[in-house]
């Protein structure tokens, strides 16, 4: 089988390549495998020779609190115009950080391992140069540790307000979280012992079903809570006439409903001001005033009694009205004559065809 087949069958049959007490899993595409530390050099060689990862790419740890360091060597097989990765996990102890050292299957986890041991404290048996390599000689502590202390936020408070009530925020102030690395003040630091205990946060109790609020559904035409008329409002509404003819009528009933304005009213504020209507509306330019459509009337008053005995016709008592004076038709403009020559005609200077004479030949 070759070693692309092999791969191919894991995670199923990871006991049978790196021990019965390996798993493997995919995570992120990747395929991981996790081995006891005693099987750490044997499950490197395997995945070398028999899986065909020659290819090293790095290799570090994480700091899992409560369970120990995770030392992961990343490791990669190429050819065929294919990768395929794979990534070796194992875990020791705080108190015993000690893995013997990878360097007789991949010389180049020296640097990464020299690193790892400085940042972690994790030991690498049997490596050829195990000295520090980022930091000066005289550090003390390795700075990827859950439990080294930052001793700059010690001295100096985090920046900025990253919790409601620190900094002037205006909320409720709630239980400080400290994050991993900044230690207590009154256990660390030049405040050690100064300080007073931190008050208990009593513990919350469960709620009874009564005392939650309900909440009122309100609908678009009421308005918000803060649109609704105060009490010294609604108490002068009921005091109005309406009120009084009707004292059953509640205060909501008397104040004034909102009104629904479409976009093209605008708001108040926009609205033109109201200007006042005249009692008699001016007539348009151009009309008749006895038109009978402007202003209705009959066009013989019934006649009287006495006015009957006597014969005289109906509506002789009263005045006829006038009909409204013909205004002068405007005199049509006439063009100017043109210069004639001496065809034109004197009497008719229009007919410059017209000989002087008068009579056309």
């Amino acid at each position: 089988m070759t070693a692309e087949d092999l791969y191919s069958t894991l995670p199923d049959a990871v006991a049978d390549v790196f021990g019965a007490d390996a798993t493997a899993a995919h995570a992120y595409e990747l395929l991981t495998v996790d081995v006891p530390a005693a099987s750490w050099i044997t499950a490197l060689e395997t995945a070398r020779d028999a899986l065909g990862c020659t290819y090293f790419d790095w290799l570090s740890a994480v700091d899992e609190p409560g369970t120990g360091f995770r030392v992961c060597a990343h490791v990669a097989a190429l050819g065929g115009g294919t990768v395929r990765r794979l990534l070796v996990r194992t875990t020791v102890p705080h108190d015993a950080a000690t893995l013997p050292t990878a360097v007789g299957v991949y010389a180049g986890a020296a640097w990464h391992e020299r690193e790892t041991h400085e940042m972690f404290g994790i030991g690498f048996e049997d490596h050829p140069h195990l000295v520090p390599l980022l930091l000066p000689e005289s550090f003390e502590g390795h700075p990827l540790r859950k439990d080294f202390v930052l001793a700059a936020r010690v001295a100096k408070a985090w920046p900025g307000a990253k919790e409601p009530g620190e900094s002037e925020h205006g909320g409720p102030k709630r239980r400080t979280m400290l994050p991993p690395g900044v230690p207590d003040p009154n256990e660390w630091g030049p405040l050690k012992g100064q300080l007073p205990p931190a008050p208990a946060r009593p513990a919350r109790g469960a709620r009874a079903a009564g005392d939650r609020p309900v909440r009122r559904a309100r609908s678009a035409s009421e308005g918000s809570a803060a649109q609704r008329p105060d009490a010294t409002q609604s108490a002068d509404a009921a005091q109005q006439p309406d009120a009084q003819a009707n004292p059953q009528a509640t205060p909501q009933a008397a104040a004034r409903p909102r009104r629904s304005r479409s976009v093209s009213q605008g708001s108040a504020s926009q609205q033109p001001p109201a200007t006042p209507t005249p009692a008699t509306p001016a007539e348009a330019p151009g009309r008749a005033q006895d038109a009978p459509w402007h202003d209705a009337r009959p066009a013989f008053d019934e006649p009287s009694d006495a006015a009957r005995d006597s014969g005289e016709p109906a509506g002789s008592g009263e005045q006829a009205p006038e009909a409204p004076e013909k205004q002068p038709e405007a005199p049509r403009p006439t063009a100017e004559p043109e210069e004639h020559g001496k065809h034109g005609n004197a009497d008719n200077p229009d007919s410059p065809d017209t000989p002087a004479g008068g009579d056309t030949a």
